[in-house]
């Protein structure tokens, strides 16, 4: 039984690989044709290995006993027949779970021990660590083992309170807030992983979705990298509810907390409909009771009503291991996917489709312009072949000299126009410096041997003020620059056009947006954090560490992200008219050449023309696929090949 979320994968996966083709297609034409160069070779390659690898995440959030595990049994893993992942009564999921296809291995299980929480690594410094994680493999042709297997993801151990309080797992003045199953006496009993890292091959899974299964309220606050980089990373969250109790104040408080400020797309479940459905009353009674469950929802979190949504994760886990149409049809669940392939696949394809633009639609658009170059200056050579037929050597030696002079003028101004954008560029690169590690290392140890000596939330807020302060700065600084340079480039697109004739272009504007929304987010996170009367009322020795080594992974990779992206667009806004200038040179050689060669030798006229002949359908033949190799990159159509036969060698 495929699902539409299934199917509007599978739809995705297949625009996302002619993308792919497409860009594949344009490397093979600038290889073909001589125009490739070490940055753009690397900046293609680089892209293409990102959409390869490139990956759309579901996060399912909740306090426990919401019906998560069930949601995604169903979803997932229905095909076993039986209950995969362990969900019963109470708390089962006891770490953050990711479930997802890795190609290049069998299918596996791995898992961080909780021990490695003493550290200061990162879950995600340590995905690069394999030695520190347990690995189990699994039969998927075995229900048997592959159900033994997943007992593992609710294991437990008992230790000391000491222990469980250096993990920051136990807080002496408040054990409700901490990760705790149950006390016995001085011991405590405390999850046996930290991070659980599936590999399964799921359709859904193959075409690049990863499911993020995520504990209760109290595992969220203990490890700050969900919530400041695995949630806010998601493409949406399905926030699952009870639809007996609808919002309880636990409930508010994570969706408060930790899925209102950071999640893009959000969509509330409320779970367990299968609890209103009653003998004793009509369908029509039920829908209203049900509708207005929603409605009070939808009010209460801020949500569409749209977004919110009624389900039986276990009665849809039911129905498809039965293979009950009508049942399947009652749990709702089919309009939960179709809701998350109607919106969250094309938001998706959006984004990807922005980032190829952003990274090769200029190149591409720069190539057609080459091409479009050449082809005006082969119909005009062939213009003035024409008239020249059955002349005398002397136009050709007047057309020789006009050209000598046309060139000379030409390599004046394109000299003067290298120098002042080498300026111009070495400014960028010492601004953009402003973001690298050295400079982020610096702020942050001003003020370290304060923050390590007390470990407080006012500590740590301090330290981070100056962070986002400079980040907002340098920024500022970079986009004014660009709007400097940008100002620049077309008023020199404006010049080559008006003396030389090349097209009329303007680079895009550079866009920092999603970085500084990103820092934004992170910076309410942390004020949120610091100033919560819960935090600030306590010393946090661990937690407070914790989370601030968190925050500062996080800001050291949007600084990254933000340098790259500013870095590129320096380097890349002059690109399509680089590639005129180098065109329109060595057109300009190539006439003064051929002239020369007809001054010579008068009676070569007639052969020019038919090479120049022979050219221009060619040229028309490259036109054609880069429009196509255009098409393909906005998803529109199939990529065409580029000619075996490059055209270079002709022109240049």
């Amino acid at each position: 039984m495929t699902s539409q979320l299934e199917k509007e994968v599978a739809h995705y996966q297949v625009w996302r690989d002619q993308m792919i083709s497409g860009i594949e297609s344009y490397k093979s034409w600038l290889d073909t044709n001589g125009y490739a160069d070490i940055q753009q070779s690397l900046r293609i390659y680089d892209l293409i290995e990102s959409l390869r690898n490139d990956r759309m995440t579901l996060a399912f959030l909740a306090e426990f006993s919401r019906g998560k595990t069930e949601l995604i049994n169903a979803m997932f893993f229905s095909d076993f027949k039986q209950r995969l992942l362990p969900s019963n009564v109470g708390r089962t999921t006891m770490c953050p779970t990711e479930i997802f296809y890795d190609a290049g291995e069998e299918p596996y299980m791995r898992l961080l021990p909780i021990e490695t929480r003493s550290r200061q690594e990162t879950v995600s410094a340590l995905k690069r660590q394999q030695v520190e994680w347990i690995k189990v493999k699994l039969n998927v042709d075995s229900r048997e083992e592959m159900a033994e297997a997943m007992k593992h993801l609710v294991e437990v151990k008992m230790v000391g309170v000491d222990e469980a309080r250096a993990l920051g797992l136990w807080d002496d003045n408040d054990p409700m807030v901490s990760t705790i199953v149950k006390q016995d006496g001085d011991k405590v009993e405390i999850p046996a992983w930290r991070h659980a890292m599936i590999s399964y091959p799921h359709p859904l899974l193959k075409s690049g979705l990863v499911v993020l299964d995520t504990p209760g309220l109290n595992a969220l606050g203990t490890e700050p990298e969900l919530t400041l980089s695995m949630i806010p990373n998601a493409h949406a969250v399905l926030f699952l509810l009870g639809m007996d109790t609808g919002v309880t104040k636990s409930d508010l408080d994570v969706w408060q907390k930790y899925v209102q400020p950071a999640a893009t797309r959000r969509i509330a479940v409320l779970n367990k409909i299968d609890l209103m459905w009653d003998d004793l009353k009509t369908d029509a009674e039920i829908a209203t009771d049900v509708e207005r469950q929603l409605e009070q929802t939808s009010t209460l979190l801020a949500l569409p009503r749209s977004h919110v949504m009624a389900i039986s994760a276990q009665k849809a886990l039911l129905a498809r291991v039965r293979d009950d149409d009508t049942l399947l049809a009652k749990s709702g669940i089919e309009r939960l996917e179709y809701l998350l392939a109607s919106e969250i696949i094309p938001a998706k394809q959006e984004i990807m489709r922005a980032a190829v633009q952003r990274e090769i639609g200029s190149m591409v658009d720069a190539s057609r312009l080459a091409v479009d170059s050449q082809l005006t200056a082969t119909r005009t050579e062939l213009k003035e072949l024409a008239a020249m037929s059955g002349k005398s050597r002397g136009m050709a030696q007047t057309m020789v000299a006009r050209l000598e002079v046309d060139r000379k003028n030409y390599l004046a101004t394109v000299q003067t126009f290298r120098t002042t954008v080498n300026t111009v560029t070495n400014q960028g690169t010492t601004l953009v410096k402003q973001l690298d590690d050295e400079r982020l290392d610096e702020i942050l140890n001003k003020d370290r041997k304060f923050i390590e000596d007390a470990w407080t939330t006012a500590g740590m807020w301090k330290n981070m003020q100056m962070l986002f302060q400079h980040f907002t700065g340098v920024s500022a600084k970079i986009l004014n620059f660009s709007n400097q340079i940008k100002n620049l480039v077309d008023a020199t697109y404006a010049h080559f056009h008006e003396k030389f004739g090349f097209a009329r272009l303007s680079p895009p504007q550079l866009n920092l947006e999603k970085h500084a929304l990103t820092m934004t987010g992170m910076q309410e996170t942390a004020r949120a954090f610091c100033h919560d009367p819960i935090n600030m009322a306590k010393y946090k020795d661990f937690l407070v560490k914790r989370f601030y080594e968190t925050l500062v992974s996080e800001a050291r990779q949007i600084f990254e992200m933000t340098r790259l992206d500013a870095d590129i667009w320096i380097k890349s806004a002059l690109n399509p008219l680089n590639l005129q200038i180098k065109e329109h040179e060595k057109v300009l050689a190539k006439r003064i050449e051929n002239f020369k060669k007809i001054r010579d030798n008068i009676s070569s006229v007639e052969d020019r023309i038919k090479q120049l002949e022979k050219l221009q359908v060619a040229l028309d033949d490259q036109a054609k696929v880069l429009t196509g190799i255009k098409r393909s990159l906005d998803g529109e159509t199939s990529v065409p090949k580029p000619v075996a036969e490059p055209l270079v060698a002709e022109v240049a």
